[in-house]
């Protein structure tokens, strides 16, 4: 008889749900391990900050800054020393840019191709075999450029008499951005290629239904829009490229040479930071304390490339319903 007539009452069964809902403890507790990943992250950063500080300091009390930043003469290891870092900023800047010039537009076009070409079937195939390169240990990168593209680069140029220059047979620094630049592809062409699927396909059809081909709608339609993405992969790569060791030490050579010929050696940062690292170096002396002031000097250009990555994302950033 209750029953009955509560369940005329109009709205009483609404009434009965939308009480207090029992706590979910398995959300809870997703929750917590979120925020703990989240804290952990901030933590190792600020840890490594705090590691890389102390040293510095103590370097910049001996060395003068105006010697260090402006300087172009770098042999800390060496008696007299010298601490301009020019040479190694360099280095890692040119072995960086030749590989974003590589890596560009084929991670570019590997993402346009999968995204607006590739058939599922083929994009089911591709995709993985692409991201598969991200897993190759950075060691045998270093070890195919030496074996192989190092040697093609100086047959080619001594084959065609009209190009400029005589690579170095050794080490060069074309030769590792060529590598770098294979090495980033996968993360460019990925992030790309996952923008560019997430672009509605109302953009698409509006643009053929205005007479436009596939070329046009690929370039002039998918690209802008996925844009933002695009340039997180282009700075995500960047970044890598930037921070790689082991490449640019097998390859690009140990040479502080200020120059801005790739066909010559050249020593960056993490070059330096892994061989003296590695060397019997006493812990407190001068050449110790460059270890930390060169890490903590990459470690400001990769966090302002991606405050200035950030504002880019945000500038270029498509919403769509």
């Amino acid at each position: 008889m209750h029953s009955t007539e509560a369940s005329a009452i109009p709205g009483a069964a609404q009434r009965r749900t939308l009480g207090v809902a029992r706590r979910r403890y398995g959300e809870l507790v997703i929750q917590g391990l979120l925020f703990a990943a989240a804290f952990l992250s901030v933590l190792v950063t600020v840890g490594i900050v705090v590691s890389l500080l102390g040293p510095t300091i103590e370097f910049f009390r001996e060395v003068p800054l105006t010697d260090f930043f402006f300087g172009t003469d770098w042999s800390p290891t060496f008696t007299p020393a010298s601490f301009g870092v020019i040479p190694i900023v360099v280095g890692t800047l040119m072995v960086t840019l030749w590989a974003m010039v590589f890596a560009i537009p084929f991670g570019l076009g590997a993402a346009i191709w999968m995204s607006e070409y590739a058939r599922p079937r083929q994009r089911r195939v591709v995709k993985p075999v692409l991201e598969v390169l991200e897993g190759i240990p950075t060691v045998a990168y270093g070890f195919f450029g030496i074996v192989f593209v190092l040697p093609v680069l100086v047959d080619v140029w001594e084959a065609i008499p009209i190009l400029p220059g005589t690579p170095n047979p050794v080490s060069m620094v074309l030769a590792a951005g060529i590598i770098l630049g294979i090495m980033i592809i996968p993360t460019v062409g990925s992030i790309a290629e996952d923008s560019m699927s997430a672009v509605p396909r109302g953009l698409r059809e509006a643009a053929y239904g205005l007479g436009a081909n596939k070329l046009q709608v690929s370039t002039r339609v998918v690209v802008p829009a996925a844009l933002s993405g695009i340039i997180a992969g282009f700075v995500l790569g960047f970044s890598r490229a930037i921070g790689e060791t082991i490449v640019v030490l097998l390859v690009a050579g140990l040479i502080a040479n200020l120059t801005i010929n790739p066909l010559e050696p050249m020593m960056t940062m993490t070059a330096f930071i892994a061989t003296t690292g590695s060397g019997d170096i006493a812990t407190g002396t001068i050449t110790y304390k460059t270890i930390f002031a060169v890490g903590a000097l990459l470690f400001a250009i990769t966090f302002a490339i991606n405050m200035i990555s950030i504002r880019l994302v945000r500038r270029y950033r498509q919403v769509y319903d």
